[in-house]
């Protein structure tokens, strides 16, 4: 029997994607010896099976349907998608699914990797087994950060796991366009997803159990989405539940609540996710495996002062951008502590996550695309503040028009009429998700109303919208 391995860092990092880099790479640059442990590819769920798949899958699909509102254009592309050249498109931003080049970019920063898998045994404590059952035990001086991120969460149906659903690492990384595909969901993935495979080639049903699509974000996003998927041929069911699903003779039987009986050849549910701590060693301190992290707004688990939660684990804003916001706050703020440093702990401060409250941005890459910044108008009235909604058809806008024959889209602005600025944004329609750091930009910056008026936007852009929008508040 070999003798345990054992290691000291400042800083032990528990997941490899883009979060666990960043907080890598914050405390590698503040000096701190840094471990980072991984249990599959190094750059993790946004690399291989999320952010990167999904947008090069989305990207020739969004393409050729800007080109079909062009005048000149259209007519070129009224034909299929090479689905095989789309598929490779895919590969290529995977890496194949290898991670040699972030593995490289990891020993770069001078970030020890260990392969394995990582649980805590106790207080400042990561135990590593590695792919040959060898474990080695790495102490932390300063903090432990876990980024294991989520997974999909799938619903008790009875005999699920023996239909084999996708989740969307499956809707991300298939290989094969099938003829049929359910679709169960109506957020995010559920709809790039539904976009995705629509465009492919696949017939695609979309059950919704809600009112709509998109429910965090306002209604007519989800609304306006709804109805270009419909155009495209997909078949939407809003106020329906599966009750059951089986796979008989290769194909997927879902049965919904109301009776009908759907056959397809893949079924993909999209119905949430759930944090991947389930099995890294929770108990050990003291909290709930399988749980989310609360953390304060450092990203420190509550109650454990060397304990950081960076990421969707801690279920503050599930975005791989947001998570690496966060990560660089907690970077920073596991360096400040290590070194006596005062920290500037206050809202917007150095060592403060506060967008995660006020200025989350999200574009959904659906056609039309739909982006957010901030609060809606049902979330800024239930938190209490005095707003009022403006909103301006954004077919009105010359760079609209000349973005797109026939374009269809909306802008919506939330104005706090205590404080005169900006609440929240949210922009629907082709091309906006390029648009929509400028409002995360008026959102976080807290930019009076009156200042914005000095933002001129360049004619004629969809950037004009923000003046149409001021136009707008200003004659209400």
């Amino acid at each position: 029997m070999t003798e345990t391995e054992t290691n000291t860092y400042d800083v032990v990092v528990l997941g490899a994607g883009p979060v666990g880099e960043n907080v890598a790479d914050r405390t590698r640059a503040a000096g701190l010896t840094t471990a980072v442990v991984e249990s599959e590819l190094v750059g993790g769920e946004c690399s291989y099976w999320a952010c990167m798949p999904s947008k090069a899958l989305l990207r020739p699909v969004i393409a050729r349907a800007d080109a079909r509102r062009v005048p000149g254009l259209r007519q070129s592309v009224q034909g299929p998608l090479d689905a095989s050249a789309v598929l490779a498109h895919r590969d290529y931003y995977t890496s194949n699914w290898k991670d040699d080049g972030q593995v490289g970019w990891l020993d770069s920063i001078g970030a020890d990797l260990y392969r394995g898998h990582g649980r805590l045994t106790g207080p400042r404590t990561v135990t590593v087994t590695g792919p040959d059952g060898g474990e080695r035990v790495l102490t932390a001086r300063q903090a432990v950060a876990v980024c294991t991120g989520s997974r999909a969460a799938l619903p008790g149906l009875p005999g699920l796991d023996a239909v084999k659903p996708w989740t969307s690492r499956e809707a991300t990384s298939s290989q094969t366009v099938p003829g049929r595909l359910i679709v169960i969901g109506g957020g995010v993935v559920a709809t790039e997803m539904a976009t995705v495979w629509q465009a492919l080639g696949s017939q695609v049903t979309l059950l919704v159990r809600g009112k709509g699509l998109l429910p965090r974000m306002e209604p007519f996003a989800g609304e306006l989405i709804a109805e270009a998927l419909t155009e495209a041929g997909a078949d939407i069911r809003t106020g329906t539940s599966v009750e059951s699903v089986t796979r008989e003779n290769g194909t997927v039987v879902a049965v919904t609540d109301t009776g009908d009986r759907i056959e397809a050849d893949e079924i993909l549910f999209a119905t949430g996710r759930a944090p991947r701590t389930d099995d890294i060693g929770l108990e050990t301190i003291g909290l709930d495996p399988g749980s989310w992290l609360p953390v304060d707004d450092s990203l420190r688990v509550d109650g454990h002062d060397w304990l950081y939660a960076v990421g969707d684990v801690n279920h503050r804003a599930l975005l791989t951008h947001q998570g690496k916001y966060q990560a660089r706050i907690a970077g920073a703020a596991i360096a400040a502590r290590a070194t006596g440093e005062t920290l500037v702990a206050g809202p917007w401060g150095a060592h403060a996550a506060t967008a995660d409250h006020a200025a989350v941005p999200q574009v959904v890459f659906t056609d039309p695309e739909a982006a957010a910044v901030g609060l809606s108008l049902a979330e800024a009235e239930e938190a209490g503040h005095r707003v009022r909604a403006v909103d301006v058809d954004l077919s009105t806008v010359a760079g609209a028009g000349l973005y797109a024959d026939g374009y269809q889209g909306r802008a919506r602005m939330i104005v706090d009429l205590e404080a005169e600025i900006l609440r929240g944004v949210t922009l629907v329609g082709p091309g906006v998700g390029e648009l929509i750091h400028s409002a995360t930009v008026a959102v976080a910056g807290q930019v009076p109303v009156s200042r914005l008026w000095h933002a001129v936007p360049s004619y004629p852009t969809i950037s004009e919208v923000w003046l149409r929008l001021l136009e707008a508040y200003r004659d209400a």
